[in-house]
């Protein structure tokens, strides 16, 4: 065991003997998760060092170049904190460095929270092998929770450690990698504890902003990729639309549905109509290829809530850019000032109504 690594494994597991306090006893869950972590931490190496060597195809050397380039104009455009993240990479044996497992309520749209010390309650459990995920997928479902698995390339440890650039991250498109290094700066930037929905629909505007931003600078105000971004980012804001309208709704339906008449047969029916409202108002709306895996996706509360974190109510973020004359930097102060507010979301609300 080398030096390096040791020390990183103490590290991990001090930050993890911290979340263990007030959350029962999960220590083999921190300790595998711990070691997990540590390994990654201790396989990074720097990026310069990283473009140096022979061995990289076209691609990669691109991909690595490009996320220093949105690392640095994170840090000096956008006001964001890189805290020395995204200035290494670390090459995984794996497909996706975790997979991350989160709930619902079965006749609610309410989610299942995990607890932490640090960072608070969280709605997703995150596995560093996916066997261990579907373990905890089979546990809660024998709970009665509706339950959704999905690998994950990339996420933030909030400033703990320097995130490094993955190499499952380098499979994303070109603007698809700068959003997430944007997206991933803001919650080392900013993150209030036990607002999971508030973080994360924050930093899906910055990072779509800021992308936009980014290639505005880098290649002009007429490239072909701003306006390819320009155009997602629309077919994203309606969709933000559509299901926000949609799951307010499906909320109202679980509220005035008798319990005599909960059934999985009328539950079913009642998820297929959001799909067929999708294909018939929104679809004729979008490119060809937009939101195929949500066209094509199981619906259960699980995989549904995930919307209601990253995509409901975002045109709230974008009112309160608006009001402060879009200065970014005036907003990222108004947002740190939400920190102390037991519900962000409900303050940011009062902020563009004032």
């Amino acid at each position: 065991m080398s030096a390096k690594f040791l020390y990183s494994l103490l590290k991990v597991v001090f930050l993890g003997a911290l979340l263990l306090v007030g959350t029962g006893c999960q220590l083999p869950y921190y300790a595998k998760s711990a070691y997990h972590q540590a390994k990654i931490l201790a396989a990074r190496e720097d990026i310069t060092s990283r473009l140096k060597q022979n061995n990289l195809t076209a691609q990669e050397k691109h991909k690595l170049q490009l996320a220093s380039e949105a690392r640095e104009f994170a840090k000096t455009k956008l006001g964001l904190n890189d805290n020395g993240n995204y200035t290494q990479f670390v090459q995984l044996d794996r497909p996706y460095v975790s997979w991350v497992v989160n709930a619902s309520e079965k006749w609610q749209l309410k989610h299942y929270h995990f607890d932490y010390l640090i960072v608070g309650q969280m709605p997703y459990k995150g596995y560093f092998s996916e066997e261990e995920a579907q373990a905890e997928k089979s546990r809660l479902e024998a709970k009665g929770l509706d339950v959704y698995l999905r690998g994950v390339s990339a996420y933030s440890t909030l400033g703990w450690f320097k995130d490094p650039v993955l190499s499952s991250m380098l499979r994303y498109e070109d603007h698809d990698l700068v959003n997430t290094i944007i997206h991933e700066l803001v919650h080392s930037t900013l993150y209030i504890k036990n607002s999971a929905d508030f973080n994360e629909r924050m930093a899906v505007f910055i990072g779509n902003l800021g992308t936009e931003m980014f290639y505005k600078a880098k290649d002009g105000p007429d490239s072909a990729t701003l306006k390819k971004i320009k155009q997602e980012y629309y077919e994203e804001e309606l969709f933000s639309q559509f299901i926000s309208k949609e799951l307010k709704s499906l909320d109202d339906f679980y509220q005035q549905l008798p319990k005599n008449q909960r059934t999985e047969e009328i539950k079913d029916a009642r998820l297929q109509e959001i799909k067929v409202r999708f294909k018939t108002e929104l679809r004729p709306k979008l490119s060809e290829n937009s939101f195929k895996r949500f066209e094509s996706s199981s619906f259960n509360n699980a995989y549904l809530i995930l919307f209601k974190t990253y995509n409901q109510d975002l045109d709230q973020f974008k009112t309160a850019f608006l009001k402060l004359n879009s200065d970014l930097s005036e907003f990222l102060k108004v947002m740190k000032g939400f920190e102390k507010e037991k519900d962000p979301l409900a303050a940011l609300q009062k902020f563009n109504a004032d």
